[in-house]
């Protein structure tokens, strides 16, 4: 067996970061050596075993993305904008490859990680399942096989709690659905519709967001054309398979260069 990768998770009491704990150990190829919290947080300074609840695992959650990561080949980090910008500098410092599953982040943010890039791995995607990659793939072909005459709609719905919308992954196929009509998304999408609102400008894609319940997720592409409509769905039902491909994408970007990357590139499609 080759060296481990050695992980850190970031946001670690939160339910993502519970469940790329599980996957990390659950991974032969890797293990767990740094974990974080935001600052206050009640876990900071406690053994992260005795933190939730069971038998101490020689790991001591900080607050501090230097103390967290100088020993990390890879960091996991599915937190928020302002945290994940300042996890990117410590992961550039030591170079580290940063696994980045933050939604939310602006112009300004993906900007500065570009610049991060230079310096170590960045991974970013707005969805680490297998499928969902699959369906990006397949937006991107059949919208460019399909004129403007097809409209475009992405449709999402996930759990009562999330915050943004749309969602990470609803983005990521507005992208591939521009991007195969030769486009940039941000020049040709409508974000919501509320009111008296005019047709539908030829050509545009739109959002749709839902939220409800306990959804995990649930994303659908929807071509509709005069007499006809193709749609293309992705439903999750185990939140454990974005963990697992974050791992995957870990593991994979500890032996890569600097650089930006994504899913993609991590199942070998990019």
């Amino acid at each position: 067996m080759g060296e481990q990768t050695k992980i850190a998770v970031m946001g670690v009491s939160g339910r993502m970061g519970q469940m790329l704990l599980r996957a990390v150990d659950e991974s032969n190829a890797a293990t767990l050596i740094g974990a974080s919290e935001r600052p206050g947080h009640d876990w900071i300074g406690q053994d992260l075993g005795v933190a939730m609840g069971g038998a101490p695992r020689g790991v001591v959650v900080m607050d501090q993305p230097l103390d967290v990561l100088q020993n990390a080949h890879a960091l996991l980090d599915f937190t928020t904008p302002e945290a994940t910008m300042a996890n990117a500098e410590i992961a550039a410092m030591v170079r580290a490859a940063h696994v980045i599953g933050t939604t939310g982040l602006s112009e300004a943010n993906l900007k500065a990680l570009e610049a991060v890039g230079r310096h170590a791995p960045v991974i970013r995607s707005g969805n680490f399942s297998l499928g969902v990659n699959l369906l990006t793939i397949l937006t991107r072909k059949v919208a460019e096989a399909l004129d403007e005459d097809f409209d475009i709609e992405v449709v999402e719905m996930h759990h009562r709690h999330k915050v943004d919308a749309p969602s990470g992954t609803a983005l990521m196929l507005g992208e591939a659905a521009a991007e195969g009509r030769g486009q940039c998304l941000k020049d040709i999408r409508d974000a919501a519709r509320e009111g008296i609102t005019g047709e539908r400008e030829r050509g545009h894609i739109g959002f749709s967001a839902l939220r409800g319940g306990d959804v995990i997720g649930e994303h659908e592409v929807v071509f509709a054309g005069a007499g006809e409509r193709l749609s293309l769905k992705h439903i999750s039902n185990d939140r454990m398979l974005y963990a697992r491909g974050a791992v995957k994408a870990a593991i994979w970007g500890h032996h890569q260069k600097p650089g930006q990357y994504s899913m993609m590139d991590v199942l070998g499609m990019g």
